[in-house]
């Protein structure tokens, strides 16, 4: 694979050549106008590895010095997670960090939204159906023989049911999606499923959304999202809308051999997290 690279870069800072000619002309036009571009990034598989315990997920060792290096030259970083937003601050520890003071995270799908100049999250009453779907769930896995290993997590605006811990995950993921899906739809909600979880949350907002509102609101010339999940498919969705409006885009897979359709959309596939942060450095040292 070719490199936007010269001989004054180390072999470690080469850029990946995306795979499409529409993620070309996304590099190309942020690499031409960074200051300009937004850089929109998933937390949970993409910033930080995926762990069993979500409540121990942190974000890679080399995720915030990327950052800082990348942020300065942007017009925007945006990380836009399911999570809410304070989760996503702590577990990547973004606050107070020099060089992020731009630094957005869109919590909750974009219904949060936390500001790293200020520190604050604002966020909308939460929707009635998420304390609903609350109080029946613990019934609803033992009516369904969820059996041990299966648990939920609280999310504030949602709730999530993981399966990964169970004897045979993707069993049990298979006979709780329709009983979820059922129980969502009784409280207006909506089941968002990913690797081994299912979340039940308000409908209405989506990463997709959530990064087309802040692309607009930045005056964004160019965009880029890196994913890892089913829920990074409306985003993606949202790069192609921005180029199919007549701003470039790159669309980043964060490789899992769980979610193959991110993979098969992706411009640029890297390895993990890992390969997230090398990139996000990488792209730091071509930008002046």
């Amino acid at each position: 694979m070719g490199s936007h690279t010269d001989s004054t870069h180390d072999p470690l800072d080469r850029l990946p050549t995306p795979g499409s000619q529409a993620g070309r002309e996304g590099l190309d036009a942020l690499l031409a106008r960074p200051g300009r571009a937004v850089v929109a990034l998933d937390f949970d598989g993409t910033l930080a590895p995926i762990v069993p315990d979500p409540d121990q997920a942190r974000a890679h060792p080399d995720a915030v010095p990327a950052l800082t290096a990348l942020a300065p030259k942007v017009a925007s970083v945006a990380v836009i997670t399911g999570r809410p937003a304070e989760v996503a601050v702590r577990h990547g520890g973004f606050a107070d960090v020099p060089g992020l003071e731009h630094l957005v995270v869109l919590g909750h799908y974009g219904a949060e939204r936390w500001d790293a100049a200020t520190g604050a999250v604002t966020a909308p009453e939460p929707h009635p159906g998420v304390a609903a779907v609350r109080a029946e769930l613990p019934g609803l896995l033992e009516r369904a023989g969820a059996g041990p290993g299966t648990w939920i997590e609280e999310k504030g605006r949602a709730v999530a049911v993981h399966t990964r811990r169970a004897d045979d995950p993707q069993a049990a993921f298979d006979a709780l999606r329709g009983p979820l899906t059922d129980l969502a739809g009784r409280h207006g909600l909506i089941v968002e499923p990913g690797r081994m979880v299912l979340e039940l949350r308000p409908p209405g907002m989506d990463k997709g959304v959530a990064l087309l509102e802040h692309a607009r609101e930045t005056g964004a010339e160019s965009v880029l999202y890196a994913g890892d999940d089913l829920g990074d498919l409306p985003a993606f969705d949202a790069v192609n809308t921005l180029r199919t409006d007549g701003t470039p885009g790159l669309l980043v897979c964060s490789g899992s051999d769980e979610v193959t359709e991110l993979r098969k959309r992706a411009d640029v596939v890297v390895d993990g997290p890992t390969g997230v942060v090398t990139f996000l450095r990488a792209l730091a040292t071509h930008l002046p």
